[in-house]
């Protein structure tokens, strides 16, 4: 999974980066491309490590990426890096500063959503008119295509974002466009040191994926021993870490969950889709698993927490013989059994 960190500037991007990544650069530093690779946090994977004991433990993981600081006259440059990211985070600036006007949440979210539409506009028009040469030249065409981005260019044009309508931000014939405006999109206010409220911005916080950070207070936290963490945590009231909170929020946005694979000398977590079939979580792991996909053994994670040791969970019967199309649950501890 790989989330772009976009927003206008001043907006906090780099702190909100840094707060996630704990990959902290000095100020004059900050100018090149940043990726910040980070585990995924989930304390079924641990269990199971301690269960098993295997030589390896992986957990899953997820990539942040924030776009250089470039001339805004190369916006379409910063576009072309985010858009094979798989959604992106919008931080908008809602903290004070001297010599500034108050932040405008709501009119920053429209600048920047109003950007990432003329990007996909862009994107429509070049491709409607290279079909409309294509089809003078006889060459053939897709109806199908043709009628997906002449909805595209209709609603872009109305300055509507793709997401706001699944079935095209979804349809496989614009996959090879990646749309900006088509990708989920978690909004995320940066507050103040001590403000953990959503701004008064019904409109947005009504029809988005929001929430809250303290980016600054965040970014020190990333800095942090964990003991020093732990008081700071229980000073300022804050359950979970940044890292923690975003990661949930964009498994939630994205609509993944989390199964896992135990052989003899590694536990390993993946990450698919809710509604993934189980001969295709099989390929995510290696493509012959799909072609000689014979079977998947299943035992939810509850199962076998509450039997003890797989050997009782299926002297409970909760080991499951499943088909091609069982649908993967978060959780499930699958070994998949395939011939080639």
């Amino acid at each position: 999974m790989k989330l772009g960190i976009i927003g206008l500037p001043g907006s906090g991007k780099s702190t909100i980066f840094e707060a996630l990544t704990q990959n902290i650069l000095p100020e004059g530093h900050k100018t090149e491309n940043r990726i910040g690779t980070i585990q995924v946090p989930d304390k079924r994977v641990a269990v199971l490590s301690d269960m098993y004991k295997p030589k390896r433990t992986i957990y899953a993981q997820v990539e942040y990426f924030l776009p250089a600081r470039l001339h805004p006259k190369k916006d379409q440059k910063i576009w072309t890096q985010v858009r094979d990211c798989d959604a992106l985070i919008h931080v908008i600036r809602n903290f004070g500063v001297y010599g500034v006007e108050k932040p405008k949440p709501y009119h920053d979210f429209h600048a920047m959503d109003q950007e990432l539409i003329l990007a996909d506009l862009v994107v429509a028009e070049k491709r409607l008119e290279n079909i409309e040469l294509d089809r003078r030249r006889d060459k053939k065409t897709s109806p199908e295509e043709l009628s997906l981005l002449n909805q595209c260019l209709k609603n872009l044009e109305n300055e509507m974002p793709l997401r706001k309508f699944p079935d095209l931000a979804s349809a496989h014939l614009l996959k090879g466009y990646a749309f900006l405006s088509a990708k989920p999109m978690l909004v995320m206010f940066n507050n103040e040191y001590e403000d953990d409220d959503i701004p008064e911005a019904e409109d947005l916080t009504s029809s988005e994926d929001c929430m809250v950070i303290r980016g600054k207070l965040e970014q020190e936290l990333a800095q942090m021993s964990d003991e020093e963490a732990d008081e700071f945590l229980a000073e300022f009231n804050i359950t979970s870490s940044a890292m923690d909170r975003v990661i949930k929020q964009s498994y939630n946005l994205l609509g993944l969950i989390s199964f896992f694979t135990v052989v003899s000398d590694e536990v390993k977590a993946w990450t698919v889709k809710k509604e993934t079939k189980a001969v295709d979580a099989a390929e995510v792991i290696h493509t012959d698993m799909k072609k000689g996909f014979i079977r998947a053994e299943v035992v939810s994670y509850d199962n076998l927490m509450a039997a003890g040791t797989y050997h009782e969970a299926r002297k409970k019967g909760n080991v499951r013989l499943e088909g091609k199309t069982y649908e993967v649950q978060d959780g499930d501890i699958i070994t998949f059994r395939f011939n080639v």
